[in-house]
């Protein structure tokens, strides 16, 4: 990766693309500065403390920090990652969107307006819900037109931040959105690490505990990557075919199905689920007896409730695993286009047999990747459980930058190889 950053900072053009991508996203760390208008930031530091275990922590990670301290892109590009979530799921229930998912160029454009219409309704509804809501006692807006003002403002914070984006997309290296999400995530690093120090120094925890975190985060790093990079190749065979003087086909290739397909989204999902809970025990006010069996029972919390937590959240994020990878490889589709284009798995009858064989390779393929998953997820949630630590890293932080970082550096080697026709890895 470094030899590949050396290599492509000496080219003049991809320079100038890796220095315009570093200005967008100082941009964006400048903007997370910016306080939003008519909030009190003292109340706001107190409301989150008292929430920070819902799922306003998880708000805060995508967000870079800026949520915890309502800034004007406080809402960060959460809202337009909503409504590509929905939007993809709605793909497969609604034909007029399937139709246009097939329409190629065009059809993609139309399917990118719609979601970032949504993406707006989605900021307009989180924006009202984090004024009269969330951060309600931190609100010192008088009226109406004052309380617009500040929906307004997180939801053009949104808008902007979409923008700038697209911005890094096309002119710069990398996809816009994720290193957005990326440099949020890893501008956390620098405060979990002075916190350490301190708790050491304050005798809440020792060196050794300090040293089992390094070592985890190293080794959560390699899995993420051994995970993210791995992939069960299905070899492909294609026939001889001839048409007038020229033979076609007769090559053999494979079908690369990714351990981890679905990324990290079966976590984001399986952690929305589970924070509901922590949520309503934290916005609640009261102390029944419905709220008391939340806390005990299904927040981490209770000393029951942290490993009835946890088991749920292993089997939601398996459930989502399989339910996501369902919809993103369409086994029956590809035995149809395998079989169109004159191919056959060696030793698998075409057709159906075929989209059988697929479905139960991605199947045990989606078990793996489910287990790896809840074990990233996991291994954080016990650090902090057994130690003093507040750990500043999560499963679903780490596969986001690692990922991120993987495709960033390869776009970068695809430009550097079209440069140079030998290429700099040979």
């Amino acid at each position: 990766m470094i030899k590949t950053l050396r290599d492509a900072w000496k080219v003049k053009e991809i320079r100038r693309k890796i220095l315009f991508t570093l200005f967008c996203l100082l941009i964006f760390r400048f903007g997370n500065q910016v306080p939003a208008p008519f909030m009190d930031r003292e109340r706001i530091a107190e409301i989150f403390s008292a929430a920070s275990g819902s799922i306003l922590g998880f708000l805060d990670l995508m967000a870079g920090g800026g949520f915890s301290q309502m800034s004007i892109l406080a809402l960060s590009v959460y809202p337009h990652i909503t409504a590509s979530i929905i939007i993809q799921l709605l793909t497969v229930a609604i034909p007029s969107l399937e139709k246009l998912a097939k329409e190629g160029e065009e059809g993609r454009k139309k399917i990118n307006k719609i979601t970032r219409i949504t993406g707006v309704v989605l900021a307009f509804i989180q924006a009202a819900g984090s004024v009269y809501g969330i951060y309600s006692g931190a609100v010192v807006a008088t009226n109406f037109i004052q309380h617009l003002i500040l929906i307004i403002t997180l939801v053009a914070g949104t808008s902007f931040l979409i923008w700038l984006g697209d911005q890094i997309t096309e002119k710069g290296v990398g996809n816009g959105v994720s290193l957005i999400i990326f440099i949020g995530i890893i501008s956390e690093m620098p405060r979990t690490i002075i916190n350490s120090f301190r708790l050491v120094k304050s005798g809440m925890t020792s060196w050794v505990t300090v040293l089992i975190w390094f070592l985890m985060l190293i080794a959560t790093v390699v899995f993420v990557v051994l995970i993210q990079e791995g992939e069960r190749r299905v070899p492909v065979q294609y026939a001889k075919r001839v048409v007038g003087r020229r033979i076609y086909g007769g090559q053999a290739t494979h079908i690369p199905i990714k351990v981890n397909m679905a990324s990290v989204m079966p976590v984001i999902f399986a952690s929305t689920f589970m924070q509901i809970p922590g949520t309503i025990v934290q916005f609640s006010g009261s102390n029944g007896g419905f709220i008391r069996f939340l806390r005990n029972f299904l927040t981490p919390e209770g000393k029951v409730g942290f490993w009835i937590y946890m088991l749920l959240n292993i089997i939601l994020i398996i459930f989502f695993t399989y339910f996501y990878n369902t919809i993103q490889f369409n086994t029956v589709e590809y035995a149809k286009n395998i079989q169109s284009q004159g191919g056959f798995i060696p030793g698998i009858r075409p057709g159906k047999p075929t989209s059988d064989y697929l479905g139960k390779v991605v199947s045990r393929i989606n078990l793996i990747g489910g287990v790896a998953l809840a074990i990233l997820t996991t291994m954080p949630l016990l650090l902090e459980h057994f130690s003093n630590l507040r750990v500043g890293f999560t499963g679903t932080g780490i596969i986001i930058v690692v990922g991120v970082a993987l495709e960033t550096v390869k776009q970068i080697e695809a430009q550097m190889t079209m440069r140079h026709y030998k290429g700099f890895l040979n």
